[in-house]
């Protein structure tokens, strides 16, 4: 039986932790060959975990804050199988959550930096190869967090890579390229392994995260976070054909909030 995605090749970003290592892990049971992009050596046991079951994968650690990272991993995409399919752009999250009044200078660059730009490089790494081949089809992993409190940068960046991504879907439609983005909501996660920030929470940090909890499970219909499955099945249905006549949209998987 034909699988969605029977000889794609599909570059996953951010694949060593949480949606992420879900979407590479569902893609490879689905037939692709997967390129997994990490910081982190954790993507190494994703790798493992897919080979043991039989699926075709290589990882690369790179830094994707850089554009010589994100050009290294389409580089190594190329190399290992001639062509990009597919690109899911899953780095980032929110480093610090508190009033905006409390970020520093530094921590809203890194911020900005975490959020926005692996997504803007691998983007601007992977077009012009989708360019020639006449197809592609990108999926940005945004949040519902442009809409939030205690992250406003965080809320910057994803609200940037709402706007990249219907403007790419714009700028790129008669090149046979699809771009769409997943809006994400509040996300049952296991531990991350190494966490964004390791600096242990003052009484106000907790506090202030709390807060956010609230307002996510308050703003949404179900009143609960969603699951990393609930999130992988959006994503590979727009990374999928299913989805051809969807392209330039930022679709919110967040139990009834919008973002």
């Amino acid at each position: 039986m034909n699988k969605r995605f029977d000889n794609k090749i599909c570059i996953v970003t951010g694949a060593a932790q949480g949606i992420g290592r879900g979407v590479a892990i569902r893609l490879a049971n689905e037939g692709a060959k997967v390129v997994m992009a990490d910081f982190s050596p954790l993507v190494e046991d994703v790798l493992a975990e897919i080979t043991t079951n039989g699926g075709d994968a290589i990882t690369i650690q790179a830094n994707l804050e850089t554009y010589q990272g994100a050009q290294d991993t389409v580089n190594k995409a190329i190399e290992n199988y001639g062509r990009v399919d597919v690109l899911v752009n899953n780095v980032g999250g929110a480093i610090w959550m508190k009033p905006f009044i409390n970020f520093s200078e530094e921590d809203i660059q890194k911020e900005i930096s975490r959020s926005l730009f692996p997504t803007l490089w691998c983007c601007r790494a992977v077009l012009p190869v989708m360019v020639k081949q006449q197809s592609g089809t990108i999926v940005n992993v945004s949040s519902i967090a442009t809409r939030g409190i205690n992250r406003i940068p965080y809320s910057t960046a994803k609200g940037g890579v709402n706007a990249m991504t219907a403007s790419l879907a714009f700028e790129y439609a008669n090149d046979g390229i699809r771009v769409n983005a997943v809006a994400t909501g509040g996300t049952d996660a296991p531990p991350r392994k190494i966490p964004r920030n390791a600096t242990p929470l003052t009484d106000d940090e907790k506090s202030w995260m709390q807060a956010v909890v609230d307002q996510t499970i308050d703003r949404t219909f179900m009143k609960r976070y969603g699951t990393i499955d609930e999130q992988v099945n959006a994503i590979v249905f727009l990374a999928s054909d299913e989805s051809s006549y969807i392209t330039g949209s930022t679709v919110p998987v967040g139990g009834g909030d919008t973002g």
